[in-house]
């Protein structure tokens, strides 16, 4: 496996409430339940309840959601596979 690094990555979630992450290339989609994210480190997935976007620096990649947090997860390891595919088929 090759060692590539593909950016750094910070991510804070205090008391299931809030989450800071850091490395966030594009938000692709949210609304108040599920927020999907390209990022320096893969593709995140977080999913909660009353999910609301506090902050959004684009120069920067700094993104703060508040909301009850239920799961935050990567769903595709590799930044560099065509990164499209993997929200086609979540939405097929």
């Amino acid at each position: 496996m090759d060692n590539i690094n593909y950016g750094s990555q910070e991510i804070k979630m205090v008391d299931r409430s809030s989450i800071s992450l850091t490395g966030v290339n594009k938000i692709v989609s949210f609304d108040d339940e599920e927020f999907l994210m390209e990022t320096t480190m893969g593709n995140i997935r977080l999913l909660g309840e009353n999910l609301e976007l506090l902050k959004l620096d684009t120069n920067d990649g700094n993104v703060k959601i508040k909301g009850k947090i239920n799961s935050f997860n990567y769903i595709d390891g590799n930044v560099t596979k065509n990164k499209e595919s993997v929200f086609n088929k979540l939405f097929k």
